[in-house]
């Protein structure tokens, strides 16, 4: 806990919180039922995540790269990616067919202020909207909260994203705002939308996940019973 230091001016601070520094991402391996997440290996991820996004150009619209011409400029993006500590990216191992199909990266790290976001998303498209891909925003919180002790975790977006906008909201972070003319991605002004979840918010919303990935919650042809938005 942080020393208190008073307030001889008698005006309103917040309170005290724990102040040691949150633990840097790094390779880890998180196991689910339906994903897997590891280190990104570009010898080891590159053919399969190549194949997973090679016909879709519409998955980097909003992202700050791609789409790639060929195989190789993916390969020497992705071996560009890997020596960076922030982000720091993961490959999504879809694991009904064993191979990688998608990469998560935390970014924005800073571990002083317990502040930490998930961004450059990028999913093929045998993982859009499937329930891999939210048990790996399952999986990607856990870590942040119970094994890195981060107490704020952000999701930033193109604000004209609407998909990820929807997305933020269901997966249960909170809208915060909107920063006008924040960047300049690929020529073009880009207002960003905000939105986090908390660390006090986090226990709430882990039941929520895990009842909705529940094997109970889904028919025998795989359809929800439940929405995660109405649990």
């Amino acid at each position: 806990m942080a020393t208190d230091t008073g307030n001889a001016a008698d005006l309103p601070i917040g309170p005290l919180v724990e102040s040691t520094p949150a633990g840097r991402p790094g390779p880890t391996r998180l196991e689910g039922k339906y994903a897997r997440i590891e280190a990104l290996d570009p010898m080891l991820h590159g053919d399969g995540l190549w194949q997973a996004v090679k016909d879709d150009a519409s998955i980097w619209t909003y992202l700050g790269y791609g789409p790639f011409a060929d195989e190789r400029s993916f390969q020497v993006w992705l071996e560009e990616r890997t020596v960076l500590l922030d982000p720091f990216s993961y490959a999504v191992i879809d694991l009904a067919t064993k191979k990688a199909a998608g990469i998560v990266t935390l970014m924005e790290i800073r571990p002083e202020m317990r502040v930490i976001e998930i961004g450059n998303i990028v999913l093929g498209t045998t993982l859009q909207r499937s329930r891999a891909a939210t048990e790996v925003q399952y999986l990607m919180a856990r870590y942040v909260f119970e094994k890195l002790g981060y107490r704020r975790y952000e999701w930033k977006c193109n604000a004209l994203n609407a998909p990820s906008r929807r997305a933020a909201l269901r997966l249960g972070f909170s809208f915060e705002g909107l920063f006008r003319q924040h960047m300049i991605v690929k020529g073009r002004s880009r207002d960003t939308a905000w939105f986090a979840m908390l660390d006090s918010e986090w226990p709430g919303l882990k039941a929520r996940f895990e009842r909705w990935l529940a094997a109970e919650n889904f028919d025998g042809a795989g359809k929800q019973r439940v929405s995660l938005e109405r649990i």
